[in-house]
């Protein structure tokens, strides 16, 4: 199972996680990303590649 850390300081809330995450992994709340279906993670790094913010981390 994948490990998403999504770091609160970095985050912007912009969004682009959600936008190309092909399983809907996260949602944002209160402003910022949150990964509320991790188990579903296919470990693509999308999120990770694309967070303008470098503030995604995935580990296996």
């Amino acid at each position: 199972m994948a490990k998403i850390n999504v770091d609160p300081e970095k985050c912007t809330g912009c969004g682009t996680c959600v936008d190309v995450c092909p399983v809907g992994v996260y949602e944002l709340k209160e402003g910022k990303s949150v990964p509320i279906k991790a188990d579903e993670c296919l470990l693509c790094r999308a999120c990770e590649t694309q967070c303008p913010a470098g503030a995604i981390t995935v580990t296996e």
